[in-house]
This record gives C-alpha cells, structure tokens and sequence, in this order.
C-alpha cells in the first residue's frame, strides 16, 4: 500500500554542504513570514554528505588547507542575498578548542545535529590554517554549521537518509487555483510533495563500466579480491589480505587514502629520521605488499610545507595581461594557441628555481637580481613547445634536474629495463623528499605552484568561450585537468613523506607507467611499460575517482531524469556550429532551472554544483573565506528562487 506523501515547501536532494549553504542562505533571505519547510534527503548523512561523512576513517584527509573552507558567504562572492557571518572551519576549531558548546536550535526546527563525538577534541588541537583535516573533522563542521544556521530561524527541517530514485510532477485533482508542485521519490517507498526542489548531490560517482563487470565476475569465479572504483570511506577494506602482494591500480587522490588505510590504519607507525617528513615504518605485520602503478606510472605531486602558506606565483610570461588578452579571442584551440604559453611559463619556473638556488646546474644562466635574463626569457618566450625541451637540455647540464614539458605527469626514462626503473624510482624519491621539505628552492615544487596559479586561469578563459567547445571537451577536459590535478592538486605534504617511508620499506612498489592488469588463471597480473614486469596478486584495489560526470553517473535520480527525458546534457556550439554535448546536465544559465529534452526548463527544479559543472564552472570547489565562490553564489540563486515560489502565487505547471 502506498505511503500518502508528505508536504513541504523545497526539497533538497543531497545533504552535504551545498545543501548547508542553500539552509544557510535561506536563513539569511527568509527573515518574515511563515517558516519555509525544508527537507533534506541524503543517502548517507544528512549535513555532511558521503564526502565528509563523520563516521568514516581518521585515516582519511581533506587534501585543501583548513583556512580554505567556510559555508559562510562574505563581500568577495557576488550576490544579491545579505552578507551573515559566521566561523570558518579554523574559528569553529578554536571555539570548539576554548571549550565553546555548539550552537543548538531550538525544538520547533526539527533537526538537530547531535551529540559532538568525543575525537573532535583532539583533532581541533591539531588544526592550523595550512593543516589538513580529517574528512570526519570537516563533516562535523558541516553538521554543526547546519544546526546554528537553523537556529537564526526561518526554516524548519527534517532529515532524511534514503536514497531519491524519482522526481516527477505531483499528480492533478487539486484544482485549477492548486499551487503546481513536485514529487520526490525515495527508493523505501516513501514520497515527498513540495513547491520548489533543489538538486545538490555533490560528487556522483560512475556506473559499473564492463571491464569492472568483468573483473567483479572474474573475482567471483577464482575467489579473488577484487575491490572495485568507489569512495573510499564505503570500502571494506578488511577484505584486502595482510602479508602478500596487492595490486594498486591508479595513483590519483584516492590512492594516498588507500595506502594509509591498508598501512597506519593497521597499525604501521611511521617515526621521523632527520626532520618531520623524513620517515622511517615501523610495520604491523598487517599490511599487504602494494604493488602500485597507473597509465601515467607516478603518484600525484605532493602538496609542500611551508610553515604557513605557500607564497603566490607571479607569471612571467602567462601573466594576467597575457590571460586577459587571450580572453577577447573566441574560439581557440587549447592545445596550439594557449598551452605552447603555459608550457613555456613551467620551463620558466624551473629555470628560475635553478638559477637563484642551484647555479652549478645552469653555469650560462647569470640571474639578474634573483630573474631570468630579458635575452633568455625571449628566447623561450619564442620557443615551440618541443623546442622547449631542447633548451632545458642545452641549459642544464645535470640531467636528472631537466624538466621535460612532453612528460610532466610521467617518468622521464621510457621502457626502461628493471634496474633503471629501480634507479629512476630512488631520483623520484629524492626528488619528492626536497620539493615537500625544501620547496622554496626546489625546482619541482615551483613548477606545481606555477601549475595551481595557472589552471585558475584556464577556467577563466573556457568560461570566456575563447577555447572552441571541441578542443574544450578534446584537450582541457582531455588531458589538461589531469596535469593540473596530477601537478598541483596532490595530497598533503605528510601523505607523501608516508609514501617515500612505504617505497623505503618496500611496502609499496612502483611497478611503472602504461599500467595494464587483465585476470589469467587463478590470479590478476599486471604489466607495464617497465621490460619484463610481471607482478602476480589474488587481490586487486582500484583507486580510480569518479569525475562527476552525469552521462556516466550511478545516481538513480539523474539516471531516471535523463531516461525519461526530464533532462537532458547539456550542448555547446562546435567550430562548425553544430552542438557538441557535455557531459554536465543541461540547466538555464540564470536561474539555474533543469532543462528538459525538448528544451524546456521547469522552474520549480534548480540544479546546483558538480551535476551541472559545464555550465557553473567552479562550482565543484569548496567555499574559502575571502575569495569569490560559485557554490555560495549558487547556493545564494538558488534560495532566492526558492523563496520566489513559496512566497509568490506560482503561475507555472
């Protein structure tokens, strides 16, 4: 027997912290009248998401700064909604630290964050603007930032933990003066009717792709352990067997959590030899032995450690002048008109760290006043990016201090033979010790800060339209995310000190790049472009991280929405002026409104965040104090249209 439905005035699907945002937005916006009714339905936890849920791993980290996440607007974000303070995680940890108590709403708001778990204490007295928190830590945050918002009063909520599988018009039979509503449907059963609905699901993950179906059933068949693409705080990782080889396949982010779940989350120690990121592991007994590569055969590049912040990157040749020129010119191709420029600012960046701090290795370099000379910098200024490694070699003359702009994300030995590999691996390592322990004057940590100063800019330009909607979708969604992510979005400096430790250890090897892993007999074997590499293992990790795109996505109510035709992907026009289409869901680019496949936009469905990323670019980040952020102004949108439908007689069906 179905269950009656129950009324509210918005539901937000997704509970994580575009969810608090749009809570906290209403508080700011809905200052008279009746309280709106919220619900908000989360499949994991309400306030915190999958993402920052507060029950997963202390193992598991944020890889941004604690200074860079707040859900509180200030006068950096463009909006029309009121500017309401309130702490960012760093303050929030200082209150909890002094002892404050979290603020609590009152009875009539109908939901409450709950007891603070007794590790949060802890882990503030650990926190400093440049840590990195625990996932966990964050998630309470959320969650107690959620409940003070309700608290300012205006909204009502109740939580949910259920999964959404359905989003339709409400049935008719209410009258012609009826306000038109919403149906949501959750997968127990129940429904939801309600005014207006907000779709904030965060990160999607990917649907089961056939090589994963078809080593799920290999695993099955030869009683393998095979732990397929997934978050890892919903992994059980006790299934991965202690004291004989595991296969480790991808070396993104997700990589470093596996690695420290499967090592100190066995109870592994690492102790500090000559400084605090120099480690030596002392092991449990419990780990595997993880043998570890990828396509690209490196980890991700670590973050460094400053003390403080990393000082800003000033370009010298992909300056903002250069960007913003660069911005008035529709319709360019990423890899031939804008990267030759950026390659060229890397080799700058490398070259410069070398000269001011390691002048033996470019004895025809003289810096004039800790810069490149004008002649020099012409030069390169002038190169072809394959002329650029052509420079770098002519330049410096120790070989394994040569940038090599062809293979940034890459080993820079190609099919080698084991015993260069195993050498090659140890420069790797030496090289990873001095850009997290020294990066002031490491060349290699310079070259990743001029990467994160750079892909900001990149955006800037895709959001200008002056890259063509083909070499978009070909080349900066193709290959250059990846080297950004692989360059300047690596994990915390102390991740990969507990790497180097591991690698040291021989816990974790490196197997190399060209990763390939196919299942032959009783076991999975992988191989690589390393000559001769053969590593046998009954058990397989795949780290890979989903990229949030919706064609892709498991998500049952995108899947649905797309099915039925109550959404669509979103298109762009190519060169040839034929639609080329994304992989983001199709919204209208002011209010936000989902767009149907016959191009129709329903008023009453705003879809904010990663589901939507094409046509929100940035809205994937999470809010940092003082900088302008697409998710608060998203969040902002959205409960300004919100309040437009509850308050107002709607005249839309």
């Amino acid at each position: 027997m179905p269950l009656d439905p129950v009324e509210a005035d918005l539901v937000i699907v997704g509970g994580g912290p575009r969810a608090v945002s749009v809570v906290e937005r209403l508080t700011a916006r809905s200052t008279t009248g009746e309280p709106v009714r919220v619900v908000v339905v989360d499949a994991v936890e309400v306030g915190a998401g999958a993402t920052w849920r507060t029950d997963q791993s202390p193992q598991l980290l944020n890889n941004t700064y604690s200074a860079h996440t707040t859900i509180y607007p200030d006068d950096s974000t463009p909006m029309t909604g009121p500017v309401t303070p309130g702490p960012d995680l760093v303050a929030w940890a200082r209150e909890v630290l002094a002892g404050t108590p979290p603020v609590t709403a009152g009875p009539d708001v109908g939901w409450h964050a709950g007891p603070r778990p007794g590790w949060v204490a802890e882990e503030v007295a650990a926190i400093e603007p440049w840590s990195f928190p625990t996932r966990r830590l964050q998630g309470v945050y959320f969650r107690e930032q959620l409940e003070a918002v309700l608290a300012r009063g205006g909204v009502e909520l109740t939580g949910v933990v259920a999964t959404v599988v359905g989003l339709e018009p409400a049935d008719a039979g209410q009258g012609a003066a009826a306000p038109p509503l919403r149906t949501v449907r959750l997968a127990d059963g129940r429904t939801f009717r309600a005014r207006a609905v907000v779709l904030a699901q965060g990160m999607i993950q990917a649907r089961r792709t056939p090589a994963t179906a078809e080593r799920v059933a290999a695993a099955r068949r030869h009683g393998l352990v095979y732990l397929e693409p997934g978050m890892p705080a919903e992994r059980d990782w006790d299934l991965v067997p202690g004291g004989e080889d595991v296969i480790v396949a991808g070396l993104g982010a997700n990589f470093f959590d596996v690695v420290a779940v499967l090592t100190a989350g066995r109870g592994g120690r690492f102790v500090a030899r000559d400084h605090h990121l120099d480690l030596a592991y002392e092991p449990s007994g419990r780990e595997p032995h993880l043998l570890v590569g990828s396509r690209r055969g490196l980890p991700y590049r670590s973050k460094s450690f400053y003390g403080g912040f990393p000082p800003r990157y000033t370009p010298r040749l992909a300056t903002r002048e250069w960007f913003g020129a660069a911005a008035t010119v529709p319709d360019q191709d990423f890899t031939r008109d804008v990267w030759p420029q950026l390659a060229r600012e890397l080799v700058v960046a490398h070259l410069t760290t070398l000269a001011r701090h390691h002048r033996a290795t470019v004895p025809s370099v003289s810096p004039d006043d800790g810069e490149l000379p004008a002649e020099l910098l012409a030069r390169i200024a002038q190169a072809v990016v394959p002329g650029l490694n052509d420079l770098v070699r002519e330049l410096v003359v120790e070989p394994d201090r040569r940038l090599d702009v062809l293979r940034l994300d890459r080993p820079d030995v190609e099919e080698p033979t084991g015993a260069q590999w195993r050498a090659w691996t140890r420069r790797w390592s030496a090289a990873e010790l001095e850009s997290i322990s020294s990066p002031l004057t490491s060349p290699r940590a310079e070259v990743s800060r001029a990467m994160a100063a750079l892909r900001g800019q990149v955006a800037g330009l895709v959001r200008a339209g002056a890259v063509d909607a083909a070499s978009v979708a070909r080349d900066v969604r193709g290959w250059f995310d990846a080297l950004g992510l692989a360059l300047a979005s690596g994990p915390p400096p102390e991740r990969t000190a507990q790497l180097l430790a591991l690698v040291r250890a021989g816990v974790v090897e490196l197997v190399g790049e060209g990763l390939t892993v196919s299942v032959e007999g009783d076991a999975f074997v992988a191989r690589s472009a390393v000559r001769g590499s053969v590593h046998r293992a009954r058990a397989l990790v795949e780290t890979r991280m989903s990229k949030g795109h919706t064609d892709v996505t498991d998500d049952p109510l995108l899947r649905s929405l797309l099915d039925s035709g109550r959404a669509r992907l979103h298109a762009v026009p190519g060169p040839d002026g034929r639609p080329v289409t994304t992989r983001s869901l199709d919204v209208t680019p002011e209010e936000f409104w989902l767009v149907d496949a016959a191009g129709r936009p329903d008023p009453q469905v705003i879809v904010i965040g990663i589901p939507a990323g094409d046509v929100q670019p940035g809205s994937a980040i999470g809010a940092t104090p003082g900088l302008p952020s697409p998710l608060l102004a998203g969040a902002d949108r959205a409960a300004a249209q919100v309040l437009a439908l509850v308050r107002e007689p709607a005249t839309v069906g």
